[in-house]
C-alpha cells in the first residue's frame, strides 16, 4: 500500500500538472504519513541529497555552458560544421547535426544546446527554403547529443545517484562513441529525409577556409579536452574540472573572442543561476523519494519481480527499456536519474550489466523522452523557436524518432560501445 501511495500520488500530481519537484515532496510527505513515520525525515533526506559534494560539478559545467553560449563559441561552431557537412546533401540540416555533436562537447546539456544551435539553425534553415517541421525535428534531435558528451551534467548526476561508486571519467569516456554514431544515424535520416524532399545543398568553401574556422572554433573544442583528459589522468577531480572549465570559458569568450561584454556575464550569471535552482531543487526533492524506495525495498522488489518473468538477460534488458521509455514520458531527465538508478542499477548488475554501459543506456533512453509527448522538454523548447505546433512537429518526427532508438538499442545490445574507450583508457 505505501508503495501504491508512493507512485500514485507522484504520477497523479505530474498528470495534473503540478512541478516535479513539488509532486516528489507531496508523494513522499504522504507515504511518510502513512507509514507512521515522522515528517522532518523530509528536511533531512532533502538535506542530505544536495549536500554531494560531487553535485557542486553541475552549477559550474552549466555556468561555463552559459559562458561559451553567450561568448561567440556557438556561432563559431556552427561556421566550422558548416565548412565541413554544408555540402552534404541536406545541407543546413547536416551543419545542424554536427554542431550539435561539437556544441554538446561545450554545454553538456540538450536544452542548451538546441536553444543555441537551434536559435540560429532554424531561423536560416526555414529561409532557405527547409520546410519548417523538418529544421525543428533534425535540430531537436540532434540536441540529444549532448547528453553523452563530457562535460554532460546528467552522467555527473548518474555517478552521484548510484552512490559515487562509478567513475565520472570513464562515464565521459563511455559516452563518446554512442555519441559519435547517434551523429552519425542523425545524418544518414537527414540526408534521405533531404533527397526525398529535393532540399539544395550549400557550396563546398574550400579547405582553407575550413582551416580558418577550425583555428577560430578550436579554443572552445579545447575545452572539452580539457576537463576529460584532466580528469581522467587524475590532475583534478570532476568539480576542480569544473571550476577550471569556468576560468578557461571566461578567458577565452573575454580575452580571446572579446565577445563577453559585462552585461552578457550579468544575464549569463543570472540565467545559471536560475538553471542551477531548478535541477537541485529536484534533485533535493527526490532525495526523500529515494530513501522511501530502498526503505520500502522496492529495488529488491523489482529485481525478484522481473527475473521472475524471464531469465533471458537479452529480454530482461529490453523490458527494463520499456519501462524506462514509458516512465520517461512523465518525468525529466533528472528526477528520472535519481529515482530510476536506485530501483534498475541492482537489478542490471544482477543481470551481468556493467554499471557504466547501464549508465549510457539510462542517458540515452532518458533522452529519448525529451522528444516524447507530454513531458517532452527539448520538444517543446524546439518547437518554440521555430515557432510550429506540437502536433505538426510530432506527424513528421517519427524517422528521426526512430533513428535515436535503433542507436539506444545498440548501444543497449553491443555494449562494447560503451565500455571499449573506458577500458583502452585504464590499461
Amino acid at each position: 500500500m505505501a508503495i501504491a501511495i508512493l507512485f500514485f500520488v507522484f504520477l497523479g500530481l505530474l498528470i495534473m500538472g503540478v512541478p516535479v519537484a513539488f509532486s516528489l515532496f507531496t508523494a513522499s510527505l504522504s507515504t511518510l504519513i502513512y507509514l507512521g513515520l515522522p515528517a522532518i525525515v523530509v528536511a533531512q533526506q532533502t538535506a542530505t541529497g544536495a549536500a554531494s559534494a560531487s553535485l557542486l560539478a553541475i552549477p559550474l559545467f552549466i555556468f561555463a555552458g552559459e559562458i561559451m553560449l553567450r561568448g561567440g563559441i556557438s556561432e563559431r561552431l556552427i561556421g566550422l560544421a558548416s565548412s565541413l557537412v554544408g555540402h552534404v546533401r541536406g545541407g543546413l540540416g547536416q551543419v545542424s547535426v554536427l554542431s550539435s555533436l561539437f556544441f554538446g562537447g561545450v554545454s553538456g546539456s540538450a536544452i542548451a544546446d538546441v536553444s543555441a544551435v537551434g536559435g540560429a539553425m532554424i531561423p536560416q534553415m526555414v529561409k532557405r527554403g527547409f520546410d519548417r517541421d523538418f529544421a525543428v525535428n533534425v535540430t531537436m534531435t540532434a540536441a540529444l547529443v549532448a547528453l553523452l558528451v563530457p562535460p554532460s551534467h546528467n552522467l555527473i548526476l548518474y555517478s552521484a545517484s548510484a552512490g559515487g561508486s562509478i567513475s565520472i571519467a570513464d562515464l565521459f569516456a563511455a559516452g563518446i562513441f554512442p555519441a559519435l554514431l547517434m551523429t552519425l544515424t542523425l545524418m544518414g535520416a537527414t540526408y534521405v529525409i533531404a533527397k526525398r524532399r529535393g532540399y539544395a545543398v550549400e557550396l563546398f568553401p574550400g579547405f582553407g577556409v575550413v582551416l580558418r574556422r577550425f583555428v577560430s572554433a578550436l579554443p572552445g573544442l579545447l575545452l572539452v579536452a580539457l576537463i576529460f583528459v584532466g580528469i581522467k589522468a587524475g590532475i583534478f577531480t570532476a568539480v576542480e574540472s569544473a571550476a577550471i572549465a569556468v576560468v578557461y570559458a571566461l578567458f577565452v569568450t573575454a580575452v580571446i573572442y572579446r565577445n563577453l561584454t559585462w552585461q552578457d556575464f550579468v544575464g549569463t550569471m543570472g540565467h545559471a543561476a536560475r538553471t542551477t535552482g531548478m535541477i537541485l531543487l529536484v534533485i533535493a526533492s527526490a532525495a526523500t523519494f529515494g530513501w522511501l524506495l530502498a526503505y520500502l525495498q522496492v529495488p529488491t522488489a523489482a529485481v525478484e519481480l522481473l527475473t521472475g518473468l524471464t531469465t533471458d538477460k537479452n529480454l530482461m534488458l529490453l523490458l527494463m527499456i520499456l519501462i524506462l521509455l514509458v516512465l520517461g514520458t512523465f518525468m525529466d531527465l533528472a528526477p528520472m536519474i535519481i529515482i530510476c538508478t536506485p530501483i534498475f542499477l541492482p537489478l542490471a548488475k544482477a543481470i551481468g550489466i556493467d554499471p557504466i554501459h547501464f549508465g549510457v543506456i539510462l542517458i540515452l533512453k532518458g533522452g529519448i523522452s525529451l522528444i516524447t509527448p507530454p513531458l517532452g522538454s527539448v520538444l517543446f523548447v524546439g518547437t518554440a523557436i521555430g515557432k510550429i505546433s506540437i502536433g505538426e512537429c510530432l506527424r513528421t518526427i517519427w524517422p528521426f524518432w526512430l533513428s535515436a532508438l535503433a542507436v539506444l538499442l545498440v548501444v543497449a545490445f553491443v555494449p562494447e560501445l560503451s565500455l571499449w574507450l573506458p577500458s583502452v583508457l585504464k590499461s
